[in-house]
């Protein structure tokens, strides 16, 4: 068999996924004699493509799963995808538009089954995707968010939260998307800054008899939405306000519609914005819907569902908002009652599906009370039965849950779980109260209060977030399956809940991981996890946000046809450190497949070596000399500390020791040694710390250490395991020696590093140099000439009593290398040279590492990079200093 030249990907992943799947490696099941490790799957939307916030993610937990595989626990990774309500019901809708039709045209049970036929054929698009990436999860047990299974879960909690009277129905101010025409959540409806203006506008003063003095024809209010003014119901005031104490003897009439409005007093009201004097509108403002509840104000809603103005909006009934206020603005400047306008910031809610700005609407809907179940998540994080990585994200958490609000759950759409809620049309009286509401698990068809047969279902459907909020244990079969016996599991939900660590982002951390906890105390009476993993956001060079729309995204499944699967996962895990943003360009990829590269041609030189000496390897026993217990010390350094790192989601440090190690110990400096003296006895040393790190980085690296591990197989006569990613986890190995002798290694590696600089720093040639040696360590040096020369490039060695000069003074010897005198001011020159260079090049990072916009608008990343930077020239500065006072 042939080892070919260089790596291909594109010929060893898809062969080995397809191994790995026909002899189901990522299958999971109770087992008694292991102890359990499980993640579940944030589960992507059915509409998702694979993007790199994706590829991180799921990297990440792939990465955690097969060390916890490896480690010898039963590792299972549930699978599974989101019905995602809002995003697929948009996708479908722009399918129908395209043959002229809208959703209404065709009914709701027609585009439900045009919904399913979608989702059957592109709904497990991505996990076929992330497979690409080597995911191994246990795809027998995909879980989808609307199967049926799943709905009984999302039907039971509805009904026990009902029942215990923490799920409710009012009439309040909602986020509402005209464009999709459903209510939204503030997690939802994320705010962004827009340019807009703030109008300052009369209202005219209407007298009374109780008017004593002297006042204004009118009061002038500052609003940023004049159309809103139709909807109003009374101006407010301060009570600490003097400039307006007046206006409670007198009536203010709304201008266009002239509307006689109340004056109310009250301490929310911000005297300096504006005049001090502002529009109370309850039913498309959520602070004026408070104000209004507490002064008994009127509700006035002059909008309908795609934010066109009502029959409550008087002539400019039917204008869309936008419009409406540029009619607004123009009647209020003939009437001259628009005094004059000024720009201003405005915080505006988008849709965060549509990215349409939402519109504040009374509106009647469905609601959780969130205060109750917030107490106790908030308890276990608070005492550390949850922790976070990093730990700043707790107190960010805390917050948020120490302020939570009310959750809207009810959505105006077609596509999801349909609201449990049935209403008796015999007993259901009036819209504001609840008589006849009754909340089933099962379809009903007759009033279990009065008999009737007159029944119809709520036509909403919940927020998605409902169904997802309940994918730790709901995915395990809740609550068809219980969960009995935690001592003695007979069930998946005993044995694999709670789950160990969720890994997500930043931006789910209110939406989802806060809520799943909460529904994990209240439904299961556990947490659902111990730990959450919270990774950075994928970012380009210049510090923006991966977007479609921005054009600066990178497809994950272009760097893996170009470079890999390997490339790609191990370039992110470089690049993800203690959950920074990472910053991405096509070349960060270039690292991971250089490593591949690496990682191929020296496992390929190490077999071919050990075929060309016909060497018959049954074992890897051997007895090793002071090299191998150099480098086999090193090799278990690293295993101690990448292991430590991963079992503390430091997966960043763990790639990146293990990649220290690998190359610049094993690679560059053990195998070079050997050279000379290939045996037997180097030979099994080396395929022991080769097996060792492909085992390190298989989490990381699955094709390519696999593949390698096969071919280990047939080259050598070794009882190894079938595959490497079941294969267990290393271990340190044992090992006899002297810790002085070792370091005498590390002290000829400093010296030869030292040597090679001395000669670039005096401009010599690098071959053809003669070194003389003062030192009582001859033997040491002997036994390793061979490798010493060539490494050093070195002409000869040559042992002395004493120096004439000391280029360079170790702890065990001094060296002067074998030059010219003559060209001595030729070096002195060829020195001072690159000393004035390189402080001219100091001199200019100090000055951009001393910048305060440097420092505050550049990312951290290059910040750190150029702080590393200084540092490592100014201490090359003073070795060249150091060297030139040698020849002086």
């Amino acid at each position: 068999m042939n080892i070919p030249s260089k790596y291909n990907p594109k010929e060893v992943e898809e062969k080995i996924y397809k191994n790995w799947l026909k002899n189901n490696l990522f299958s999971s099941q109770i087992n008694l004699d292991k102890k359990p490790f499980s993640i579940v799957i944030p589960p992507p939307n059915i509409t998702g493509i694979l993007h790199m916030g994706h590829a991180l993610n799921n990297t990440i937990q792939d990465v955690l799963i097969r060390f916890k595989r490896m480690q010898g626990h039963q590792a299972l990774w549930m699978p599974g995808t989101d019905h995602a309500g809002i995003a697929t019901q948009n996708v479908v809708e722009k399918e129908l538009a395209k043959e002229g039709l809208r959703k209404e045209d065709i009914g709701r049970q027609e585009f439900i089954k045009r919904l399913w036929g979608w989702t059957e054929k592109y709904g497990s698009t991505i996990l076929e995707q992330l497979k690409r990436l080597g995911a191994s999860c246990d795809w027998r047990r995909k879980r989808f968010t609307l199967d049926k299974e799943y709905s009984e879960a999302v039907k039971e909690v509805f009904v026990r939260l009902y029942e215990k009277k923490l799920i409710y129905r009012g009439k309040y101010i909602i986020n509402w998307c005209p464009r999709c025409k459903t209510a939204l959540s503030d997690e939802e409806s994320p705010h962004k800054e827009i340019d807009g203006w703030l109008y300052y506008i009369r209202y005219p003063i209407k007298k009374t008899s109780n008017t004593k003095h002297k006042i204004p024809d009118y009061i002038v209010v500052a609003t940023t939405r004049p159309e809103t003014m139709l909807g109003d119901t009374a101006v407010a005031i301060n009570p600490r306000d003097c400039r307006y104490q007046w206006l409670k003897d007198v009536k203010v009439i709304l201008p266009i519609l002239e509307r006689e409005l109340k004056v109310i007093v009250d301490e929310i009201v911000d005297s300096e914005f504006g005049t001090g004097v502002v529009k109370v509108t309850p039913a498309h403002d959520p602070v004026d819907f408070n104000l209004a509840k507490r002064h008994n104000l009127e509700f006035i809603n002059i909008m309908n569902e795609d934010a066109t103005l009502n029959e409550n909006a008087g002539k400019f009934e039917g204008l869309n908002r936008f419009r409406a206020r540029e009619e607004v603005l123009k009647e209020l400047e003939k009437s001259k009652l628009l005094e004059r306008k000024e720009p201003h910031k405005i915080s505006a809610g988008h849709c965060y599906r549509c990215n349409t700005i939402i519109e504040p609407r009374l509106s009647l809907q469905w609601f959780v009370k969130m205060k109750p179940l917030a107490k106790e998540a908030i308890k276990v994080v608070e005492e550390g039965k949850i922790k976070f990585y990093p730990p700043r994200w707790k107190k960010i958490y805390l917050h948020w849950m120490y302020n939570i609000c009310d959750w809207c759950i009810s959505r105006q759409i077609w596509w999801g779980h349909q609201l449990p809620v049935y209403y008796c049309k015999n007993c259901f009286k009036d819209l504001q109260k609840d008589e006849g509401i009754i909340v089933s698990k099962e379809k009903l068809f007759q009033c279990p209060k009065c008999g009737g047969s007159n029944l119809y279902q709520d036509q909403d459907v919940l927020d998605t977030w409902f169904s997802s909020w309940l994918w730790s244990f709901a995915t395990f079969g809740w609550p068809r399956i219980k969960k009995t016996n935690k001592e003695n599991p007979q069930t998946d939900l005993d044995y694999f809940y709670p789950t160990n660590v969720l890994v997500t982002a930043s931006e789910i951390l209110f939406f989802w991981v806060a809520r799943m906890i909460m529904a994990g105390l209240e439904l299961m009476k556990e947490i659902p996890f111990s730990d959450v993993l919270i990774h950075g956001t994928v970012r380009d060079t210049k510090g923006i946000k991966m977007s479609k729309s921005l054009g600066n995204i990178i497809d994950p499944l272009e760097i893996v046809e170009k470079y890999g699967a390997d490339a790609l996962r191990f370039s992110l895990m470089m690049l993800a450190s203690g959950g920074s943003d990472v910053y991405l360009s096509d070349e960060k990829f270039i690292v991971g497949r250089n490593f591949c590269n690496k990682l191929w041609n020296a496992s390929r030189l190490l077999l071919l070596k050990i075929k060309e000496n016909n060497l018959k390897i049954e074992d890897l026993h051997t007895e090793p000399d002071l090299l191998d217990k150099w480098v086999i010390h090193h090799l278990n350094q690293t295993i101690e500390t990448a292991t430590s790192y991963l079992e503390n989601y430091r997966l960043s440090d763990a790639i990146k020791t293990t990649y220290e190690f690998f190359w610049h110990i094993f690679c560059d400096w053990y195998l070079e040694m050997i050279k000379e003296k290939f045996s037997l006895s180097k030979a099994k040393v080396s395929l022991t710390v080769l097996i060792n790190c492909l085992k390190l980085l298989s989490p990381f690296i699955p094709f390519i250490t696999e593949e390698i591990f096969q071919l280990i197989k047939t080259y050598t006569l070794l009882s190894l395991d079938n595959y490497l990613m079941t294969s267990p986890w290393p271990t340190p190995f044992s090992l006899d020696y002297e810790e002085k002798e070792r370091e005498k290694i590390e002290r000829l590696i400093e010296t030869i590093k030292e040597i090679r600089n001395i000669k670039i720093n005096l401009g010599l040639r690098l071959k053809g140099v003669g070194l003389e040696i003062k030192t009582k360590e001859e033997k040491l040096w002997e036994e390793n000439k061979l490798w010493i020369l060539r490494l050093s490039q070195l002409e000869d060695i040559e042992f002395k009593e004493a120096l004439k000069r000391t280029l360079y003074k170790g702890d065990l010897w001094e060296l002067n290398l074998k030059i010219e005198e003559l060209k001595i001011t030729e070096f002195i020159a060829s020195l001072e040279k690159k000393i004035n260079e390189l402080e001219k090049v100091l001199n200019r990072i100090s000055s951009r590492i001393n910048n305060e916009n440097f420092l505050k608008n550049a990312p951290a990343e290059k910040v750190e990079e150029e702080k590393k930077r200084f540092q490592d020239l100014s201490l090359q500065v003073k070795r060249l200093i150091e060297l030139k006072d040698v020849f002086k």
